[in-house]
């Protein structure tokens, strides 16, 4: 019977909390995942029990037809070593290259019976802990089979750098594979929309959307849907210069509707006071303008029916892709957007919309020091603040759609098309499976060389705390069950063991232990005698055992019970001889 296809994840990729991008990007790949349904079994190793159990629940309700036929095993990270020991994964995918990567290629490495391909994509780069995190991919033990999976171009390029930059500060002496010494390699793969939620609004439905959202129905509707936020997302000062070259060159001319903006999104808590400032300067450079905040998903869609043009000036580094342009191409609208980051994958200039030329610094050393010691949003306020989107081109982009209907119409058909053939989920996903069979195919080192290379920022805690204890777990000292433990393998007495040792050892395997330990035996040979019995035993987790049952008084070092004899001896004789 041949192996079963497994495919592995350390993330849940169902978030509740704050709608961002990330969060709906990676619901919409295990959705077509799930949908493509291209492996016998999908396993979930998560942070805590309670993670599991929620995410058991979550994908029961989101996928009951999986769940019924078994298609689902949700385990914690403490079953990691038993469930790399015991099946052959396919791969790991996780949601984001920044958490675990590296450490799941490692542990991959000491105890699997596979050197599975490990993928893992990007989402925002910028953040000042992330040199850090990089610096972790770097490392001799990493494979060919081991994949950075960036969105755009401009990801590729950035992870690259973080490489470049950190191989040069913290140089390798050596690395055990190709493509590059000691990294994963770096792949483009895009995200995705499904197509078929998005519809095109036809003229009735626009105009019912209109009128339910209080938009003027001859306007030309700008629609700029992403996080309100001038730190993290974009700074809407600019976009209202572009409006005021417009409205005055619309007032000159006296041609076309007028155009209404409309912006929608998710608002940080607190920032009541930006959006009516917002508000108010809109209406000081006479604009019309409308604000919804944190739509539900069917006002969203009426927003976006509602529009016109989708609008998107961008000058955030946090932003590595795009995935509301997609949507809003999806439903057949042409776009405005700068020419910055992932964007320039996703619209073609002149066909499915306008790209706006953006201009940023070359160095910014001070900020570079500065940065880790600031709250993130502070120094993404202080970058973004120096990156140019270029109103005037802007406002032409706006008047160059604003006038033309039938361009609009175009662009947005184009769009539609481009969505279709380059960006859905069902496309992507395919392109994934792909990419994880291409990495199967990839030569891996020597699996003992492998296995003896260890993360140099993976802390090797028995040597760096040695001195903390009084003595260290000697093979040569002789152990034995003590009364406790006889007690315990009798039946007699039921020690507590926590929870989270679950996946280290049971009950059974301290019974056995304990049987062993009758009489006196080197810690070395009571541990063979253990591997050689209980399931999955190695040396450290015997010696594990071992130490759990001498910290609870269930193994004693011999001449411990003597010992105890004896003084018990000395204080009897103390008080028969004592001062009558």
């Amino acid at each position: 019977m041949p192996e079963p296809r497994l495919w592995g994840t350390l993330d849940p990729f169902l978030e509740s909390g704050d709608a961002l991008g990330r969060k709906a990007a990676n619901a919409g790949f295990l959705d077509a995942l799930l949908d493509a349904d291209p492996f016998d079994a999908y396993h979930f190793y998560l942070a805590s029990p309670k993670d599991r159990d929620e995410q058991a629940r979550m994908l029961g309700d989101r996928r009951p037809g999986l769940a019924r036929r078994g298609k689902f095993k949700f385990l914690t990270r403490l079953d990691l070593p038993a469930g790399l020991r015991h099946n052959d994964y396919f791969a790991f995918h996780l949601s984001d290259c920044i958490n675990y990567p590296a450490h799941l290629a490692r542990l991959r490495n000491l105890v699997s019976r596979d050197i599975f391909p490990i993928t893992s994509v990007t989402h925002s780069l910028s953040y000042a802990a992330y040199g850090r995190d990089f610096l972790l991919h770097l490392w001799p033990g990493a494979t060919a089979r081991d994949a950075v999976v960036a969105t755009s171009r401009a990801a590729v390029d950035a992870v690259l750098q973080f490489y470049a930059y950190l191989s040069q500060g913290y140089p390798q002496p050596g690395a055990l594979v190709a493509p590059e010494a000691g990294r994963p390699r770096v792949v483009r793969l895009p995200l995705g929309v499904d197509v078929a939620s998005f519809a095109v609004a036809t003229d009735q439905a626009r105009r019912e959307a209109r009128e339910m959202l209080g938009i003027p129905p001859d306007a030309t509707v700008f629609l700029i849907f992403a996080r309100i936020s001038h730190s993290s997302k974009l700074d809407p000062l600019p976009v209202l210069r572009a409006f005021q070259r417009l409205l005055a060159e619309h007032r000159r001319t006296n041609a076309g509707a007028p155009p209404c903006l409309v912006m929608a999104g998710w608002t940080e808590e607190g920032g009541e006071a930006f959006t009516k400032a917002l508000t108010d300067l809109a209406a000081g450079v006479g604009l019309s303008f409308r604000l919804f905040p944190r739509p539900d998903e069917a006002r969203k869609r009426r927003i976006f029916a509602a529009s016109d043009v989708f609008l998107s000036p961008v000058d955030n580094l946090q932003e590595t892709f795009g995935l509301s342009i997609l949507e809003a191409m999806a439903c057949g609208l042409p776009v405005a957007a700068s020419d910055f980051d992932g964007y320039r994958d996703l619209v073609a200039h002149g066909r499915t919309g306008l790209l706006v030329p953006t201009l940023g610094p070359a160095a910014t050393p001070l900020l570079d020091a500065l940065s880790p010691l600031c709250f993130d949003n502070h120094a993404h306020l202080i970058r973004a603040q120096q990156c140019v989107v270029d109103v005037p081109q802007l406002a032409r982009a706006l008047a160059d759609l604003a006038d033309d209907p039938a361009l609009r119409r175009q662009m947005g058909h184009n769009g539609r098309r481009r969505v279709e053939a380059e960006f859905s989920w069902d496309h992507v996903v395919s392109r994934y499976l792909s990419l994880w069979e291409d990495l199967r195919r990839e030569p891996v080192p020597d699996r003992d060389v492998l296995r003896g290379t260890p993360h140099p920022m993976h802390i090797p805690y028995g040597r760096v705390f040695r001195g903390h204890p009084s003595a260290l777990l000697d093979p040569a000292q002789s152990v034995a069950a003590s009364r406790a433990g006889q007690a315990v393998y009798r039946g007699q007495d039921f020690p507590v063991i926590y929870p989270a040792l679950d996946a280290l050892f049971d009950m059974e395997t301290l019974k056995r232990l304990l049987v062993l330990a009758r009489n006196p035996l080197p810690v070395a040979e009571l541990a063979g005698k253990l591997m050689g019995i209980a399931p999955d035993m190695d040396e450290e987790r015997a010696a594990f055992c071992i130490l759990w049952a001498l910290k609870h008084d269930l193994l004693e070092r011999a001449g411990d019970a003597a010992t105890i004899r004896d003084a018990g001896r000395g204080q009897a004789g103390e008080a028969d001889h004592g001062p009558s």
